[in-house]
C-alpha cells in the first residue's frame, strides 16, 4: 500500500465503515478491531470506523468488510460527508492525536534502545541484538508513517530519534565487525508462467515489480489489472502489491524490495533500483539516491500519458533495462532457500 497524505480541501471526502460483528465468538471482534487500528481507522461512533477517501483506503475496508462478513457479521462501506455531529477538522484531530501517541511510543522505545549501546560487545548486550531492535523499530515507524494522513507534528522529530539511534548501531559495528548478522527470511520456490495480477493504475512499484517479475522471475508472466473492490481470486493467481498479497509492501519495504529478497536474487544493480523505488513509493527518503527524481519524472509523466496499464508496463521496462544497465550489471546469484 503506498503512503499518501490526504488532500485537505474544504469539505473533506470520507469513506464510512459501519459493521456488526456476532457477539460469539469474541476474538472476532479483537480480530477486526486490530485489523482496523493497523490500518489506521479512528472511530466516529460505537462500531462505526472512518478513513480519509482514497483508493488505497477504500481497498483496506473493503476487506476488513469482506472479513466481518466471512464472520457472520455486517459491514456497509460508504463514502460520506460531514454535516452533524463531528467537523472535518474534529476528525483530522482524532487521526493526528492516535498518531501522536504511536510515535511518542515509538519515541520512547528509540530512547531505550539507545540508553543500551555500549562501545563493546563484551560491555553491553550482543550487537546483532541492538542492530534487530533497531530495524524492528525502523519497521514500525514506516508502518506508522503509512497511516499518518495529515502529517502529526511528532513524525519528523521521531524519525529523526532513530535515525540517531541507527547512527549509534552503526558506530559499534564499525568497532565489532566480527558480529554475526541475523539470518534471512524462508524463500518461496519460483513461479513460472502464471497470472500476476495486482491493482489497476499501475504505478512506480507495480510497474517496477512488473518489470522484475518478466524479467527474473517469470518469464512468460501474464499481468492482469483488477478492482480490488470487485476482484475475485482465480485458482492460479499471484498477486503483488495488494490486500492480502502473496508478495507486497512488509514492514518498512516495498513490493520490489520483498520480491528480490523473497526470490534469492542476488545483484547490487537490482538492491540500487530497490533503493529508488523504496524512496519514490514510500516517500521516506531513506536511501536519496541521485537517480530517483528522473525515474519519478518518467513514470509520472507516464501516468498522466495513458490509463492503459499494459502499456505503462511496457514502456516503464525501456526505462528500467536501460536503467539496470547503467547502474552497472553484474552476474546475477541466486541465493541458497531455506
Amino acid at each position: 500500500m503506498a503512503t499518501a497524505k490526504a488532500s485537505r480541501p474544504d469539505t473533506q471526502r470520507w469513506l464510512i465503515l459501519t459493521h456488526q460483528l456476532p457477539p460469539d465468538p469474541a476474538y472476532q471482534r479483537v480480530r477486526i478491531w486490530r485489523r482496523l487500528q493497523a490500518i489506521g481507522a479512528v472511530g466516529v461512533k460505537k462500531s462505526v470506523y472512518a478513513l480519509p477517501h482514497s483508493d488505497d483506503t477504500l481497498e483496506d475496508f473493503l476487506w476488513i468488510a469482506k472479513e466481518v462478513e466471512a464472520a457472520g457479521g455486517e459491514a456497509l462501506v460508504s463514502e460520506a460527508r460531514l454535516l452533524h455531529g463531528v467537523t472535518d477538522e474534529e476528525l483530522r484531530a482524532r487521526f493526528d492525536a492516535a498518531r501522536e501517541s504511536d510515535y511518542a511510543d515509538l519515541g520512547s522505545e528509540a530512547r531505550a534502545i539507545r540508553n543500551r549501546l555500549r562501545p563493546t560487545r563484551q560491555d553491553g548486550e550482543p550487537l546483532a541484538g541492538l542492530e534487530s531492535a533497531a530495524r524492528r523499530l525502523r519497521r514500525r515507524f514506516a508502518e506508522v508513517a503509512e497511516i499518518d494522513f495529515f502529517g502529526a507534528n511528532a513524525r519528523e522529530s521521531t524519525d529523526a530519534l532513530i535515525r540517531e539511534l541507527e547512527a549509534g548501531v552503526a558506530a559499534l559495528r564499525v568497532q565489532a565487525p566480527v558480529d554475526a548478522t541475523p539470518a534471512g527470511p524462508v524463500r518461496r520456490s519460483a513461479l513460472r508462467g502464471r497470472t500476476w495480477v495486482t491493482r489497476r493504475g499501475v504505478k512506480i512499484d507495480r510497474v517496477a515489480c512488473a518489470w522484475l517479475i518478466r524479467r527474473f522471475i517469470d518469464r512468460k508472466a501474464r499481468f492482469r489489472f483488477v478492482d480490488p473492490a470487485t476482484y475475485r481470486p482465480a485458482t492460479g493467481d499471484v498477486r503483488y502489491d495488494m490486500a492480502a498479497a502473496e508478495f507486497t509492501h512488509r514492514g518498512d519495504r516495498c513490493s520490489f524490495e520483498v520480491l528480490v529478497d523473497e526470490f534469492g536474487i542476488d545483484d547490487p544493480a537490482l538492491g540500487a533500483i530497490g533503493e529508488i523505488v523504496h524512496d519514490l513509493d514510500l516517500k521516506d527518503g531513506r536511501f536519496g539516491r541521485p537517480e530517483s527524481e528522473g525515474v519519478r519524472q518518467f513514470v509520472g509523466g507516464l501516468v498522466l500519458s495513458t490509463d492503459d496499464d499494459e502499456q505503462r508496463i511496457r514502456e516503464a521496462s525501456v526505462l528500467f533495462d536501460n536503467l539496470y544497465r547503467s547502474l552497472g550489471r553484474k552476474p546475477v546469484r541466486m541465493r541458497a532457500r531455506r
